[in-house]
């Protein structure tokens, strides 16, 4: 029975052992609370990478000889802080296997693990959100892992950069950072953000994206919406320049809701995803050494509940 690959790959391209690249879904919609549906998400974006023509024209590359693992789905869903701590445990395992970890969620409660990780595993951090949504709460509904609390954390121990944002509840901007955080109204009179934004990021980059980013006239499949949001080209833009001058040491996708008779959304996220892999390793050979790109990960400090040999 063959295995199922990354965008149906070859075999020989998806084997853990010799791929630089990590992808790990995350089906999970506890705490979202208006449409659901992110759940599927995941389902629906290795489906239309299957449906992906696999050499990238920008870079000239066809990235999925790098190697893209797809590893087995995180299904944790009794609580929403066994959620976080099973994608804790499972993206920092991969870490410390040298891969370059990439997650898809999946709400975007997801991405309070996975920065978790990365932050543990990376020193000076900066984490990227690109999101509709400030997600800056402490918590909601009874939990600090809720969906709407998804970067409160990573505002708290990383160097939080904010883009895209145009949707808040006023109790987030006692939280809020204003000087790192790009508001999508300013951002359509200013075509300077991008090197303000890139200026104040440190070497390391973890990259959010929530997929209600992007303006719904592009993307509608997403469970919250909203008017006034980025584009396409001017997107790629951004991530090139950050992949260019920055780190990235990994990213997760999240948020997106796919509807049968709407599949146009899924392929956006499915051809978002290639894009950034392309970017990331666009100068690196197949046979090059992954170690000389990706910086090693840190020493986890004392403090940390895990030990180095755990693994999930």
């Amino acid at each position: 029975m063959q295995t199922k690959t990354y965008a149906g790959i070859p075999e020989e391209f998806g084997k853990l052992e010799t791929s630089k690249i990590v992808l790990i879904p995350v089906p999970y919609d506890g705490t979202s609370t208006w449409q659901k549906g992110a759940d599927k998400g995941p389902e629906a974006f290795l489906d239309a990478s299957e449906n992906m023509e696999l050499y990238d024209i920008e870079t000239e590359t066809e990235v999925y000889k790098q190697g893209v693992y797809l590893a087995n789905a995180v299904t944790e869903n009794s609580s929403p802080e066994a959620m976080v701590e099973a994608v804790h445990q499972i993206t920092k395992s991969y870490i410390r296997k040298n891969k370059f970890v990439t997650i898809f969620g999946g709400e975007h409660s997801i991405s309070i693990g996975t920065i978790r990780a990365f932050s543990e595993m990376f020193t000076s951090l900066t984490v990227l959100q690109l999101d509709a949504h400030a997600d800056l709460r402490m918590e909601y509904e009874g939990s600090s892992c809720n969906h709407a609390c998804a970067v409160y954390e990573a505002s708290q121990t990383t160097n939080l950069i904010q883009v895209g944002i145009r949707s808040m509840d006023s109790i987030e901007t006692t939280v809020m950072d204003k000087d790192k955080t790009y508001f999508a109204h300013d951002m359509a009179m200013d075509d300077t953000w991008t090197d303000s934004a890139i200026d104040q990021m440190t070497d390391n980059v973890f990259i959010t994206i929530d997929l209600d980013a992007f303006d719904p006239s592009i993307l509608p499949s997403t469970g919250t919406p909203e008017p006034g949001g980025l584009l396409w080209y001017e997107t790629l833009d951004f991530l090139k320049q950050v992949f260019e001058e920055k780190n990235v040491v990994g990213f997760d996708i999240v948020e997106l809701c796919p509807n049968k008779n709407e599949r146009s959304s899924d392929f956006l996220a499915a051809k978002l995803y290639y894009k950034m892999l392309s970017y990331k390793f666009k100068n690196e050979g197949i046979e090059d050494d992954f170690q000389s790109d990706f910086e090693a990960p840190k020493t986890k400090s004392n403090n940390s509940k895990y030990n180095e040999e755990d693994e999930y």
